[in-house]
């Protein structure tokens, strides 16, 4: 993952060897190399993906190509406010590895879960989620919506046994099929909230300032263009669910009508195509994908 961009150009090399500095490890082996299993740790992976991510921005923007709104997913609205300046890509994969450390420190392992129900909306979703929580053996557990993606995807996260009953409840209402997700932790929900608590004063002490381009939050799809907003989103993100379609709809309200998404992979745009149908949509990950990003923009 990034290891092309690093061996093609330097602004990207130089990217990876300050996550390295900044981390105190040879993170970017990782990155380029696995083994696999340390990668998909939580707290590798996430400034992994940050790092690539912005590894990938600092080359499009190297080239002058620069966003007028930037938005993330989860963990990528940390991307979005390194890209936007809120604060700097140092301080950005410091804080990325103490919050994948802390969500996953939040719940013991194998105590929640996380599945992705396709072919309900978000209402009926958090319709069975709330009856998973009626039966009598609830017994004080948790489950919620936790990505609200469109097009008929929505995750949930929350205690193993309720996540299993939410799914069973969501088939009997008709959802296409329930999708057990390879997580280590349920992400964006009541169960993240020790997190929450851990990450917000690192994040309030944090060095920032107002982001040179607004941020579209998760937690509520509203532009954040001040530096306080922008943290205080950041720390209600952890225990709130990724209101992903609705910040699509925001960034088309404000007369968004191309969208580049850039790091690894090509899930946002293909989230984007279903809930923005008229946009134009590109994914930049790596060198192959350059001169399509420069023809469009």
């Amino acid at each position: 993952m990034g290891k092309a961009l690093a061996e093609a150009f330097p602004v990207c090399r130089d990217t990876f060897a300050e996550a390295d500095a900044a981390l105190g490890d040879a993170l970017s082996r990782t990155i380029f190399e696995g083994p696999e299993d340390q990668l998909t740790l939580t707290e590798n992976q996430q400034p992994a993906i940050l790092t690539v991510s912005i590894a990938a921005f600092r080359l499009l923007a190297s080239k002058g190509l620069t966003p007028s709104f930037v938005a993330g997913h989860s963990l990528g609205e940390y991307s979005a406010n390194v890209a936007a300046g809120t604060f700097t890509f140092a301080d950005g994969v410091s804080i990325v590895r103490r919050r994948g450390r802390y969500m996953q420190e939040a719940v013991p392992v194998g105590t929640g879960a996380m599945a992705a129900i396709l072919g309900l909306d978000a209402d009926a979703v958090a319709a069975v989620c709330q009856e998973a929580l009626q039966s009598a053996a609830s017994n004080g557990e948790v489950v919620s919506p936790a990505n609200m993606n469109g097009g008929g995807q929505v995750a949930i996260a929350g205690s193993a046994a309720a996540v299993a009953r939410a799914g069973e409840l969501a088939k009997a209402r008709g959802a296409r099929r329930v999708v057990p997700l390879p997580v280590s932790a349920p992400f964006h929900c009541a169960l993240m909230k020790p997190a929450e608590l851990r990450l917000a004063p690192e994040l309030r002490a944090l060095k920032t300032q107002n982001p040179r381009v607004p941020v579209i939050a998760n937690v509520d799809a509203q532009p954040r263009r001040d530096a306080a907003g922008a943290i205080d989103a950041l720390i209600a993100q952890v225990s709130s669910p990724v209101r992903w379609e609705a910040v699509v709809q925001r960034l088309a309200s404000e007369g968004v009508t191309t969208y580049v998404e850039v790091g690894p992979g090509a899930v946002l745009s293909g989230l984007v195509k279903r809930i923005h149908r008229d946009a134009t949509v590109v994914s930049f990950g790596g060198p192959d994908d350059l001169e399509a990003v420069e023809r469009l923009l």
